[in-house]
């Protein structure tokens, strides 16, 4: 299976599609099929974290893309919303962070925006 984002004029995923590998034999492939199917009101990106080839020419896109997660075509990368002001984009893997890490305690914690710390859920 080849999984792909629908994406719309602003680079936000509206969708996530499946489709056969037989079919999407390369990116081009799928998103020609994906076309047929929705008409040209989107865009179409192949996903996935770890590398596939496509064309001869191998793509790694970093993470896998969710409804509302940005296209960002200079990094080629899905991002996910940011969860919270003051958390931070990795530029390595496109993923957001808090500015501090959660404690490593074994315990369970929640970010706390307001205080910009993590609280010890009970």
């Amino acid at each position: 299976m080849a999984y792909f984002a629908t994406i719309d004029e602003n680079n936000i995923v509206k969708r996530v599609e499946v489709v056969e590998n037989d079919i999407a034999t390369t990116e081009q492939a799928g998103i020609e099929f994906l076309k047929q199917l929705h008409g040209s009101k989107f865009n179409f990106k192949q996903m996935g974290e770890a590398p596939f080839v496509s064309n001869g020419e191998t793509i790694t896109r970093k993470n896998y893309a969710g409804i509302n997660y940005t296209y960002d075509e200079s990094r080629n990368a899905f991002i996910q919303p940011k969860p919270f002001n003051s958390w931070i984009l990795n530029e390595t893997n496109c993923k957001y962070e808090p500015p501090i890490a959660p404690p490593d305690d074994g315990k369970r914690y929640e970010w706390n925006e307001e205080t910009t710390s993590w609280d010890l859920l009970e």
